[in-house]
């Protein structure tokens, strides 16, 4: 199956995008009941309510093509992937979320023989939208919840540009809620001159917005959590590969899709 026009599928999902962040900004400043997973990961309706209205949009713009969603999988349901097929966090960051500290986001990422091509985040408290638009080409935006747009058109497109390093020392990015000892030991090997916290996968939005150069992920993720984010990254110049250089592949159903460690890098020099 041959890929969709980058900008026609980002305004055929955003309505559907902007209603999840609505669901999620409700539960947001009014509460909401916090259940553990099987692997003892915090779960919300805030997380389900939106993977209802996140896939129906996805399977209602692109029939046929597999959606594998977190929430679903953790359920025990996903399909079979074929060389093109969505991945999708209705809710990545549920511990900020939980938190009220903002950092949370909804991620739609689209993969192609192994590569994330295609991405979407949107980080409702923060009134932000990032997505991919072409194949070398990813965009910011200011949106609100309660905005109405129906397109891209309609919004102020701003062009993301990862940097390259800066002569004086790297700006690090880390977890704010899954920092380990071996990302500690692995900053030290390099020029730093900075380390910030974020959460979500806000973290490779801010290195492909030029902010900071790197995101070192040595723990547990899963695909759906990196693809949207990874596509952004790449349109806007950067890579993500594993920690020893190696490429950094989608598709692992095998492996209930989790990933291997990771580093997140803006331009190479």
């Amino acid at each position: 199956m041959s890929l969709p026009d980058f900008r026609r599928l980002a305004s055929s999902l955003l309505p559907a995008v902007i209603a999840a962040g609505r669901i999620q900004m409700a539960y947001y400043q009014n509460g909401v009941v916090v259940e553990n997973k099987a692997d003892a990961s915090p779960v919300t309706a805030a997380d389900q309510e939106a993977e209802v209205i996140l896939v129906a949009a996805i399977q209602a713009a692109m029939p046929g093509v597999p959606v594998v969603a977190e929430e679903s999988a953790a359920a025990g349901h996903t399909p079979e992937t074929a060389d093109l097929f969505f991945l999708v966090d209705p809710l990545d960051g549920t511990r900020e979320f939980i938190k009220k500290n903002g950092d949370f986001t909804i991620n739609i990422g689209l993969v192609q023989t192994c590569v994330p091509v295609f991405g979407i985040i949107y980080a409702p408290a923060l009134n932000q939208l990032f997505v991919t638009v072409g194949p070398n080409e990813a965009v910011e935006a200011h949106l609100p919840p309660a905005s109405s747009a129906l397109s891209l058109d309609e919004l102020d497109l701003r062009p993301l540009n990862a940097r390259k390093p800066p002569a004086n020392g790297l700006v690090a990015l880390e977890s704010r809620s899954h920092r380990s000892p071996e990302t500690t030991e692995f900053l030290a090997t390099l020029p730093i001159s900075a380390v910030q916290p974020a959460g979500s996968s806000l973290k490779f939005c801010l290195i492909a917005r030029g902010e900071a150069d790197l995101y070192p992920r040595i723990g547990a993720t899963c695909e759906w959590d990196t693809a949207a984010g990874h596509a952004i990254l790449n349109a806007a110049g950067g890579k993500v590969v594993q920690v020893d250089g190696s490429p950094f592949v989608y598709g692992k159903s095998g492996s209930k899709f989790l990933n291997p460690h990771f580093v997140a890098w803006g331009k190479p020099v």
